[in-house]
């Protein structure tokens, strides 16, 4: 009979390092859009539809640790642990598939040169969101979150630390927010940019605002151009918590809820949004919202020194109509499910509470708010 596992006990052992070996049987196409960090790729999807373990017949593993099998919604993965349990592997089958694991997280300590806070990258490696718990004097602020609410606010709890704020950079396309969420189970005051497209209530961030946390301070920069409200929160001069505009090596797409002229104009305003970031210190740290790839247990922060970053993107500012022409040639199609997720994000309830929704499939799908920056 077939073990399973589910997705929080897999992310627990991930995260400890136990030795295992993960091994995803989706089509190839499937697998290089988004997979478990360290996984095995064993294309058996068009073998397993019939029954039959086709390369897992004779696929070599390490015999010494367990085997997770792995396909999309946990059905194909179970006739690939059947196969290889008959070969002797210790075996289990991943409950819910990928579809599930993009819930799936884990975090980093930012070390910071200087300031009062410290900054726990929280990752939700199975679709690439990073958000971020800031702490100071016992108080703590949490910006963009994008899992459970009682993630953050057990992290907190353990770190000493109460959330009195939550933060969103800007109205998310690629994820349901958590922000409404974790505010009322924190009791912490919601913070949203200032704008005129949710309807809902929330304290405004405006331009140059100051949100005190602890002995630390985030003090809000608008930085439009993924979206007209987006803003950038820039912590005591040493880190700069950028959302979908600034990537370590990409930048915000500017289309999204946008014809072709709003694009455009759009992509004028992230040049200059762009060009007032790049003008902070260079050893500013540049803490993105979203990573391109799954993201590894390792411990180790998405992020780059400003200085680094601007190894690259000084020129793609050099001429606001080369960047904007740059900008537009490469965007890809929209994801088919943002215009959904834009509409719960901006609508009058909790988006995780909409009844009938299924956050799994809704979210699935790898992020794509960013442009490759080579």
């Amino acid at each position: 009979m077939t073990r399973h596992v589910d997705v929080d006990t897999l992310r627990t052992w991930l995260e400890a390092q136990r030795p295992l070996t993960v091994v995803d049987v989706r089509p190839a196409a499937a697998h290089a859009e988004w997979a478990i960090p360290g996984s095995l790729h064993v294309d058996a999807a068009e073998a397993l539809r019939t029954g039959q373990p086709g390369p897992l017949a004779d696929v070599v593993l390490p015999a010494d640790r367990p085997v997770v099998t792995v396909c999309n919604a946990g059905n194909s993965s179970e006739i690939a642990a059947g196969a290889l349990t008959r070969r002797g592997f210790d075996v289990w089958s991943l409950t819910g598939g990928m579809r599930a694991w993009t819930l799936a997280w884990n975090v980093a300590d930012v070390p910071l040169a200087a300031g009062a806070a410290r900054v726990i990258q929280v990752r939700r490696t199975g679709k690439g969101c990073l958000s971020y718990l800031i702490g100071s004097h016992g108080e703590a602020a949490v910006i963009d979150p994008s899992i459970d609410a009682g993630v953050y606010v057990d992290l907190a709890r353990a770190a000493g630390w109460r959330i009195r704020h939550v933060i969103d950079t800007h109205v998310h396309a690629d994820h349901l927010s958590r922000a409404r969420a974790l505010a009322a189970v924190s009791g912490a005051t919601l913070w949203l940019p200032e704008q005129e497209r949710v309807h809902f209530a929330f304290t405004a961030l405006t331009d140059g605002a100051v949100v005190a946390v602890g002995g630390a301070a985030l003090t809000a920069r608008r930085t439009p151009g993924h979206t007209d409200e987006s803003t950038t929160l820039v912590l005591d001069g040493a880190a700069a918590f950028t959302g979908d505009t600034l990537f370590a090596d990409s930048v915000g797409r500017p289309d999204l809820k946008a014809d072709a002229e709003g694009t455009r104009r759009r992509a004028r305003r992230l040049h200059a949004s762009l060009r007032a970031l790049a003008a902070l210190p260079g050893d500013t740290i540049i803490l993105p919202g979203h990573a391109s790839s799954p993201i590894a247990f390792d411990g180790h922060p998405i992020a780059a020194r400003l200085a680094d970053v601007t190894s690259w993107l000084d020129g793609w500012l050099r001429s606001e109509d080369a960047f904007v022409d740059r900008v537009v040639a490469q965007l890809p199609e929209p994801p088919a499910n943002y215009a959904r997720i834009v509409a719960l994000n901006e609508g009058d309830r909790d988006p995780i509470s909409a009844p009938g929704l299924d956050p799994l499939e809704l979210e699935a799908g790898a992020n794509r708010c960013a442009l490759s920056a080579h």
